[in-house]
């Protein structure tokens, strides 16, 4: 930054001054609050967080100094709660987005789930386009079963987000069909979880330092017998599955008998309770009320 636009030592007086003043509302409005979701306590806070970047910007322009706090994004914050203290109703949205990386198999996919719907080569149909082949396999597979098996689908993963809204009361059959997205309101947010690539690298940063001494596990596949970029038949996967559960040790004897065998179904449990909260998948950002 040139001298002639540096600010002048009044300015950043200045801004000292409006977060000093931030701070006053922000502390009257959290004595005065009406609730854990106040709309006041929330304005007050954007403007404090505003002032005190203001004056960190200028004061580092000015005299080359920083703050020593750091005030919180509020992008990842939920905005003020306007729905029902108490939900008698909820609706639940999800967006996944993908990209159609391998047309090709994408078309080759779907082109098998139509041959075994007609018990025979289809020749052409409506696997034949991809927007016919998006039809078929999200007509045959539920959503979740796409998100799980999308690169033998061809297809690669993007963002995703749920959101669980707050309802006064339950739609009327067939009420919002025609606009199904139209009352996705971010006021009546109960909870929501977004997945991106983007939270990969503070993980990475935060979470993986202390893993530097563990060797051996490079290359290890969680499932060896099947490759995720080979295109697997529908009706082979349920053989490979029993396969599996043939090759399976039996450990249930050694603790019966009390051997130092490991907790099996503890581990079972902690698994699904990690995937239920989204805390052991990389990525993934929760946030709620």
């Amino acid at each position: 930054m040139s001298d002639a636009a540096q600010p002048t030592a009044a300015e950043v007086r200045a801004a000292a001054e409006a977060v000093k003043t931030a701070l006053d509302r922000h502390l009257a409005a959290v004595e005065r609050r009406s609730g854990e979701d106040d709309p006041a306590v929330y304005e007050a806070f954007n403007e404090l967080a505003a002032a005190a970047e203001e004056y960190d910007e200028l004061l580092y322009d000015r005299y080359d100094e920083v703050t020593p706090f750091e005030i919180p994004g509020t992008d990842d914050a939920l905005p003020p709660y306007q729905g029902p203290a108490e939900a008698k109703a909820l609706s639940v949205l999800i967006r996944r987005d993908y990209a159609v990386a391998e047309p090709q198999r994408l078309l080759a996919q779907a082109q098998r789930v139509a041959d075994l719907d007609a018990d025979g080569p289809g020749g052409t149909g409506p696997a034949d386009t991809v927007h016919g082949a998006l039809g078929v396999l999200f007509g045959e597979f539920e959503p979740d079963e796409i998100a799980s098996r999308h690169k033998e689908f061809g297809l690669e993963e993007g963002d995703s987000t749920l959101w669980v809204t707050a309802a006064d009361v339950t739609a009327e059959p067939g009420e919002w069909l025609d606009a199904p997205f139209d009352q996705a309101d971010p006021h009546r947010v109960v909870c929501r979880f977004d997945v991106s690539s983007v939270f990969d690298d503070e993980l990475d940063h935060d979470g993986l330092d202390g893993l530097d001494g563990l060797d051996g596990l490079d290359g290890l596949d969680a499932d060896p017998d099947i490759d995720p970029d080979v295109a697997v038949p529908l009706d082979e996967i349920e053989e490979v599955e029993e396969a599996d559960m043939t090759d399976a040790p039996d450990v249930t004897g050694d603790v019966a008998h009390g051997a130092d065998a490991p907790d099996v179904a503890k581990g079972a449990d902690e698994a699904g309770d990690a995937r239920e909260t989204g805390g052991a998948e990389p990525g993934v950002r929760e946030a709620g009320r």
